[in-house]
């Protein structure tokens, strides 16, 4: 499966590393903002808002159909004993079928992070890719969690640890897209012809980063 999304991502997004941030490395791209600017987490308003906008962009990009890839990275010191199983716990929790958890691959290499000639064998990339469906996933709650990831709360993915780092990618074979959410403040969505992205940038125009508009703005225009 990690074969799989080498061969997609060289053939629908070349040269383009899976690594945030995606909206800046890829010319077809828009960052919608999740939650609110200076409001406390926790306030309702806002769990609300990160709930709607997050869980609307992940199904305008995924129909029930589409084939995906469900590739987790975890950043973290090659010796790092906390990684040696848990990362499999996201498929377990977060994949209903059994048999298809089985399928799951993992392979270790150098960080993602890491510019070409760049050396670092202390950090490394643990990346996990299942096959699946839309209906293979728990994403609502997969998604919640990924944006508590930084404040305490049982749904924590690494449990507030410091040093490991997540990143958990949707990737859309059948529609060539990608959807990162990289934390509770925004989404990357890129995919390989900006045609695919035209319906996102009209139904959810008010969601935009407002930092990025312009860029995203000049794309459509």
């Amino acid at each position: 499966m990690i074969d799989i999304l080498s061969h997609f991502m060289k053939e629908h997004f070349p040269n383009l590393a899976l690594r945030p941030p995606l909206f800046y490395s890829w010319k077809f791209a828009i960052r919608f903002e999740i939650s609110m600017p200076s409001v406390q987490h926790e306030d309702k308003n806002n769990l609300l808002q990160i709930e709607e906008r997050m869980n609307r962009i992940f199904n305008y990009v995924f129909q029930d159909t589409d084939e995906l890839i469900l590739v987790t990275d975890i950043h973290c010191e090659r010796n790092n004993p906390f990684l040696q199983k848990r990362p499999t716990k996201i498929y377990q929790k977060y994949i209903t079928d059994k048999e298809r958890r089985r399928k799951l691959q993992h392979r270790v290499g150098p960080s993602v992070f890491l510019e070409d000639g760049e050396d670092d064998e202390e950090m490394v990339t643990h990346r996990f890719a299942l096959s699946c469906k839309k209906s293979d996933v728990r994403y609502k709650p997969l998604l919640r969690a990924l944006s508590y990831e930084d404040f305490p709360h049982p749904c924590q993915i690494l449990k507030g640890l410091y040093r490991p780092g997540i990143d958990i990618y949707f990737v859309n074979l059948t529609r060539n897209m990608i959807y990162h959410l990289y934390d509770d403040r925004g989404c990357d969505v890129i995919a390989s012809r900006k045609e695919d992205l035209h319906s996102l940038y009209e139904e959810l125009n008010d969601w935009m980063l407002d930092d990025d508009r312009e860029q995203i703005d000049k794309l459509f225009k």
